[in-house]
């Protein structure tokens, strides 16, 4: 049987050997890989999310969170990600993250890089060379990640802090899902109500900020 990375690697290379791949293209592949590695793991990708400011794929066992992946483009520059205020945001909200371009993919636990792993790399080319022991490396990565579990709150200062990281993060989610036109008609709905009952005119464009805050 084929090793699920094995598959996961050919469908990278069959993709970008078509000339038309972008990062959203490799996404379904990527999400196979993850629920390949266990039967009860699901990678839940929602475009609409993407869009708004939320990571690409959301892991689940069952019905409880595992962590995030964030995906790039194919040799997107992963030092360079790492600087954005989009990752460090998710760095300080989310406890258990994945960045990768789909060749290189870096583990992050509480917001420090755990580790890095390369699986491939784009010759001059522009054709895949997959490194050595890089399906192993990255098999254990994945497992690992996979395995982790945060850490248990154990005082009511944790509590706060944890929950003001994960604030600062659905604000910005917000923010960004009502200017780019992405805002689900639940949360529309829910505007609608905050400025009925509580601030006159909080459904205008000039006050978004503010309803994101409250709402968060």
């Amino acid at each position: 049987m084929t090793h699920p990375i094995t598959t996961y690697l050919k469908d990278i290379k069959d993709k970008l050997a078509t000339g038309q791949a972008t990062e959203h293209t490799h996404r379904p592949a990527l999400a196979q890989l993850f629920e390949s590695l266990g039967e009860d793991i699901r990678a839940v990708n929602e475009p609409t999310r993407s869009a708004c400011g939320a990571p690409d794929l959301a892991i689940l066992r069952g019905d409880f969170m595992v962590g995030h992946v964030e995906a790039k483009d194919v040799g997107a520059s992963l030092d360079a990600v790492e600087t954005s205020d989009q990752l460090k945001r998710y760095r300080s909200a989310l406890d258990n993250l994945i960045l990768t371009d789909y060749l290189e993919f870096r583990w992050y636990v509480d917001g420090d890089l755990r580790r890095s792993v390369r699986l491939a790399r784009l010759d001059a080319r522009g054709s895949l060379q997959t490194e050595t022991d890089g399906r192993a490396n990255l098999a254990d990565l994945l497992g690992d990640f996979l395995a982790h579990e945060s850490q248990p709150i154990s005082s009511p200062r944790e509590l706060a802090e944890r929950m003001a990281r994960l604030t600062h993060l659905i604000r910005d989610v917000i923010v960004v899902a009502f200017e780019s036109s992405h805002a689900s008609e639940l949360l529309k709905g829910w505007r609608r109500a905050f400025a009925q009952v509580l601030i006159p005119n909080l459904d205008q464009p000039e006050k978004t900020g503010q309803f994101a805050d409250m709402f968060a």
